[in-house]
Parts: structure tokens; C-alpha cells; sequence
């Protein structure tokens, strides 16, 4: 008998493999950081004995859950500047708060926080474009969750750099401080066509290059930013971004609710990738993206929750919801956005979004033991007859009961190990009354 670190057991285990495996009475055995077994738990019993047991207790057992874009340190913001669009809400709120507030401490505060709520609700990998993000790293890393950051790049002087080239080397030093971290991977990351000029595009593009790593940015997010892209560029947005370059298998673009059956194809041609953020976009007017044709023209779609100033809240659960029905309202038809499709966006198609898809994203032996059980003895998901549907259209965040990120239990029972939730709480809570006087 071999032994192992950690058995989770008493579940039915969603693989999201290449063959969508679902295991009835399944059980997946951990050594270290990286899974070693799925399959029938009488099966892995037989073979494996473990230093400790996760009971599902009757419920599901999956992949952590992936959040391809949000803004964590944000969460200091939740709250401060709703039912405002987003231009209005961007320019004369969220860069005035930003420039005034925004420092080392306040990341610290913030990207604790957001992390906390993440792995509550089931989460164990997200992507991150904010400030200073060495810190956010750093966060990530002392609470063990996963992450791909990066630090984002304007035209103009951010809190934390003040030219262009600035964010370049200070993302060039991120990219050589982590690599090699098993948590913490960096990618690049200019803010948006509206915001970055081409030559800072050609230099992200090459230092992303560089290092093999993504190239993410916001993308024809509303209406408004079209008509401001028709006015600056020689070319359509993703035409201009397919003239630069820029368009291949490692480039994400954030939000694309303004995109039609042409970018649509020029995104399916050059393998680039797309993160829908339902919540954030319906909650700042800007629209509902065509994810039903991106989906049926092969584009690789993820799901995030934008920053907590924008959504008010980082969980995938709900994104997951949003993006189904939203989906079927948009198309007027209900079998289109199924909630298999949309777990797969939330699993094993984030990863793919982030480019780790060969190691996290889906329970198969080898990759890394990213794992969440979901009881399921409740009033509110009972009785349970599919477990895709449940998880689009009953689960919340807060049913999630025990998270495993890269083999470490992080979350049992509902408690966050790896931090004091009470400090964490409290120091957002003090820079919170410090917003409030600006």
C-alpha cells in the first residue's frame, strides 16, 4: 500500500478531463503537491493509504475554480461609486480614488482580503491586473492561493509608475523575482487600446514574448469604447491588434462585450482567448458579450469577476449563473451557454484562458492538486438529479466546505487556515474610513 498525503473521498468526483469523467463514488489520493490518483474510492483504498481524509461528505468533488480577471486589491473600493457607467465610473471616480489612496499597504490590505474571499467561495487560481503587484504576490504566496499577475501598463503615470517604461522594467523585474514560483506566475499586461499607445504595445508584446508568458488587456468593453477606438485607430480594435502582432495563443482579452462576427473570427484564426465577466458588465451598463458565437467559432472562453469596485464581489459561482442566463437572453434560446459549458469555463477553459491548463483546471494524475469539495446535503440542493446544473444554478459561494490548493488544505470546514480573517477584515476596515473622509 502506498501512502499519500491527503485522500478526498465520499463524493462524486467531476474530472473536467478530456473526457468530462464523472466518478459516482469517486476519491482522488494527493502526494505532495500534485494529484496521483482519480477513481472509484473502493479502488484508491485498495492502494493508498493517507496521512489524512477530506470527507466531500456525499457531495462533489472538482477542480478549484478559476477566476481569469479581476482587480483584488479592489476590494478596498467595494462599494464606494455604484450605478455609474463605465467611463464615468473609470475617469471622474475610480483614477481620482486611485491616485489619492492607492499605496503598498493599501495592495497589502486589499489583495488579502480579496484572496480571502476567493478561496471562501471555491476559487484557487486567479489573474490580476492592478499596482504594485509585488505585493499582491506576495499575499498570494503567504495565503497559498494560486495566481497569474500582472502590473498594469499606461501611457500615463500610474500610483506606482510613472512612465511607460517604468511599467515595462517593473514588470521585467516581476517576471525574474517569481519565475519559478509554483503559485505565483506573471504575465503582461497594458490596461487597454484607449489607454496604451502602439509602441507600448509593440514593447509589451516583446517582453512578453520574452519570457513565453500571456499578454492580457481589456478589450471593446462597451459601446462607448468602440466608438472612441473608431476615432483613434486606423484600423477596427482587433484588426489593429492582429496589424500589431499581438493576436496569437497567448493573448486574453478581458470583458469583448462589443465584439462582432468579424473579431470574433480574427480571435478563433489566431487562437487568442476571451474572459467574460457577466456581473461586472451587467452592473455597469455595458452591455452582454456574444459568447454563444465565440463559443461555436472554437474561441477558448474563461470567466472572472472584475474588480469588487465593479461587481461587488469575487465569486465565480455567481458569474457562472450570470453567464448562463444572460447567454440565453441574449441568443433567445434556452439550450445555447449550457451549464456544462459554463462549469468548463470556470475550470478547465480558465486554465487554458491563463495558459496552465497542463497543470491545473481539471483532477487527472499528475497536474496539481487544486481541489474543492461541495456538500450537498442542504435544503436548497436537494434533491440533486445533475451536478452541472446544480453548480450553475442552486450552489453558492458559501457551500463550498474544503479547498485544496497545490496539495495544501487551505480552507476545512468552511475556515481559512492560512490567515487570521479577523485582522485581515479589520485592516481593510481602517483604510475603509479613511476613503470615506476623501
Amino acid at each position: 500500500m502506498i501512502t499519500v498525503d491527503i485522500i478526498v473521498d465520499s463524493g462524486v468526483v467531476l474530472t473536467m478531463d478530456g473526457n468530462l469523467r464523472r466518478i459516482p463514488n469517486g476519491a482522488v489520493a494527493i502526494a505532495g503537491e500534485r494529484i496521483v490518483a482519480v477513481g472509484e474510492a473502493n479502488e484508491i483504498v485498495k492502494s493508498y493509504w493517507a496521512k489524512k481524509t477530506v470527507s466531500a461528505q456525499g457531495g462533489i468533488i472538482m477542480p478549484g475554480l478559476v477566476n481569469a480577471h479581476c482587480h483584488i486589491a479592489m476590494s478596498c473600493f467595494r462599494g464606494v461609486a455604484d450605478d455609474i457607467d463605465l467611463l464615468d465610473w473609470l475617469h471622474n471616480h475610480m483614477f481620482p480614488l486611485e491616485a489619492k489612496f492607492v499605496s503598498p499597504r493599501m495592495i497589502r490590505a486589499g489583495s488579502l482580503l480579496g484572496a480571502l474571499e476567493m478561496i471562501s467561495s471555491g476559487i484557487t487560481t486567479f489573474c490580476d491586473m492592478y499596482f504594485f503587484e509585488d505585493e499582491t504576490a506576495r499575499c498570494a504566496s503567504e495565503i497559498g492561493i494560486r495566481c497569474v499577475l500582472g502590473e498594469v501598463l499606461f501611457d500615463f503615470p500610474s500610483p506606482n509608475t510613472k512612465t511607460p517604461a517604468e511599467g515595462l522594467d517593473y514588470t521585467r523585474m516581476l517576471l525574474k523575482k517569481w519565475q519559478g514560483h509554483p503559485l505565483v506566475r506573471i504575465c503582461v499586461e497594458p490596461h487597454a487600446l484607449y489607454t496604451c499607445s502602439r509602441d507600448l504595445l509593440l514593447a509589451a508584446k516583446e517582453l512578453a514574448a520574452e519570457f513565453s508568458v500571456p499578454l492580457a488587456m481589456h478589450l471593446l468593453e462597451n459601446a462607448g469604447e468602440k466608438a472612441l477606438l473608431k476615432e483613434k485607430l486606423p484600423l477596427r480594435a482587433t484588426e489593429f491588434l492582429a496589424d500589431c502582432g499581438l493576436l496569437d495563443e497567448r493573448f486574453l482579452a478581458f470583458h469583448c462585450v462589443e465584439m462582432d462576427e468579424r473579431d470574433i473570427e480574427l480571435f478563433a484564426m489566431h487562437g487568442a482567448k476571451v474572459v467574460h465577466n457577466p456581473e461586472s458588465n451587467m452592473k455597469l451598463a455595458s452591455g452582454m458579450a456574444p459568447i454563444a458565437s465565440m463559443l461555436k467559432s472554437g474561441v477558448c472562453v474563461a470567466l472572472g469577476t472584475d474588480g469588487a469596485a465593479s461587481n461587488n464581489n469575487l465569486d465565480i459561482f455567481g458569474e457562472m449563473s450570470a453567464a448562463a442566463r444572460i447567454g440565453k437572453i441574449r441568443e433567445k434560446r434556452a439550450d445555447v451557454l449550457t451549464a456544462l459549458e459554463v462549469v468548463k469555463m470556470a475550470t478547465i477553459d480558465g486554465a487554458r484562458a491563463l495558459c496552465w491548463d497542463d497543470e491545473i483546471g481539471s483532477l487527472e494524475v499528475g497536474k496539481r492538486a487544486d481541489i474543492i469539495t461541495i456538500p450537498t446535503n442542504k435544503p436548497h440542493l436537494t434533491p440533486l438529479y445533475n451536478e452541472y446544473s446544480h453548480l450553475v444554478y442552486a450552489v453558492g459561494a458559501g457551500d463550498v466546505d474544503t479547498v485544496i490548493i497545490n496539495g495544501q488544505i487551505v480552507m476545512e470546514a468552511r475556515r481559512v487556515l492560512t490567515v487570521d480573517a479577523e485582522e485581515i477584515m479589520a485592516n481593510v476596515v481602517e483604510i475603509a474610513a479613511e476613503i470615506k473622509g476623501f
